[in-house]
Formats: structure tokens, sequence, C-alpha cells
């Protein structure tokens, strides 16, 4: 009974409405929340100076909540956390801090076109306040 020439009837008023179905509309807005979220979570805000960070392989997370960052740049500069500070006002912040925080970090951030030299000379001055917890800061190496 199905021929090229036959045509399809409906009838009019039986069939079903369309309708618009929220529940995949809620999935999909939870997925883009949950999305957003985790990636605002994986952006790292560093506290110090902007500067190019050393690019290494086995870079590991770190939490910069309870500790200053001591920045120093390419050009000699040295900051604390976001203000740049003389080398007489770096040694006095140290100790400042060393006899304020109960448990001292210190984060250091360092450009990867600075000189060694800088590097030595703040980590020395944190080991003489008497700080023991010293994070070097530093960007992933995409692994080739």
């Amino acid at each position: 009974m199905s021929g090229p020439n036959q045509s399809l009837h409906f009838e009019s008023g039986g069939g079903k409405k369309a309708r618009i179905e929220i529940i995949p509309l809620i999935d999909v807005i939870f997925f883009l929340l949950a999305t957003f979220v985790l990636f605002t979570l994986s952006l790292n805000k560093s506290n110090g100076l902007p500067v190019t960070l050393p690019a290494v392989q086995t870079s590991e997370g770190r939490d910069p909540n309870g500790t200053v960052t001591i920045s120093f740049t390419s050009e000699g500069t040295i900051g604390w956390n976001k203000d740049l500070i003389s080398l007489e006002e770096f040694v006095a912040r140290l100790q400042a801090y060393k006899q304020t925080e109960p448990d001292p970090k210190v984060l250091i951030n360092g450009d990867e076109m600075a000189f060694f030299s800088q590097a030595r000379y703040v980590i020395d001055e944190v080991r003489k306040a008497g700080i023991a917890k010293v994070l070097l800061e530093t960007r992933t190496r995409p692994s080739s």
C-alpha cells in the first residue's frame, strides 16, 4: 500500500504539542558554572611585581595565603608584595615580618632575566632573618 504517490494525512488536534524541556537546560547551566568555577580556581594570582617567571617542568602548585612575596626584576629592583622597596627597607621589613608572623613563609618571585646574585642575596637575607620556609615561584614549561 505504500507507493510513491501516497501522501501522509495528519489528524487535526490529535498530535502532541511541542514543549521545552527545562531539565537539559539546567544541566547545561550547571556544566557551564562548574567549568567556570574550576577555571577560576586554577588561576594563580601572584602577589608580587609583574615579572617573567623562569619555566621549569617540575613546578608544583603553591598556596600564596600567609606568605610574603619578594620579587626581583631584571633591572635589579626588589619588591615586597607589590611595593618597590630599597635594600635597607627589605631587611627591615623582613625582620618585622619574622617578629609578627608565628610561621613565616616567603615566596620568591624573580624575573628569568635577573642575575642569580639577586636571588642569592634575597635567599641569604631570608635565612639570616630565621625564616626556613622559602618557596621559589616558577611557571610550568610544556613538556616536549
